[in-house]
């Protein structure tokens, strides 16, 4: 039973195994701040600074009550994000995943992380070719 002031998504249990299936890694539960913006010029550009519900290595799930996300967007994502010149930011290309509409008004969004965009001295992968 939820507690007053937090709510419940009912999923069918169906749907919940497909999804876990697809997982590679375990999930975290960390509220951390996010910023997302679309990668593609087709796409109305904005900025949602969501807070995460869950992450793993491979994906971040986040509410938000922004619309507009739809499964196969291509976005930036800086996981975590505290403020636009922070050392400590993040910034991955994903692919929206899953859209779910949540009974408060919001949405829940899982992304898929597939490339690291740091620009730091370290090169990821090997790739240190100049």
């Amino acid at each position: 039973m939820p507690q007053a002031g937090t709510s419940e998504v009912s999923m069918p249990e169906a749907s919940e195994k497909t999804y876990s299936e697809h997982r590679r890694s375990r999930r975290a539960k960390i509220a951390r701040m996010l910023r997302v913006r679309p990668s593609e010029p087709r796409d109305e550009h904005f900025e949602d600074l969501p807070i995460s519900a869950n992450a793993s290595r491979e994906g971040i799930f986040f509410t938000t009550r922004r619309e507009g996300y739809y499964p196969g967007m291509r976005v930036f994502v800086t996981f975590p994000y505290s403020s636009p010149h922070d050392p400590m930011n993040c910034e991955y290309v994903a692919h929206v995943v899953r859209v779910e509409k949540m009974a408060n008004g919001k949405f829940g969004v899982a992304v898929e992380l597939l490339m690291t965009m740091n620009y730091s001295g370290g090169s990821p992968s090997g790739s240190g070719s100049r």
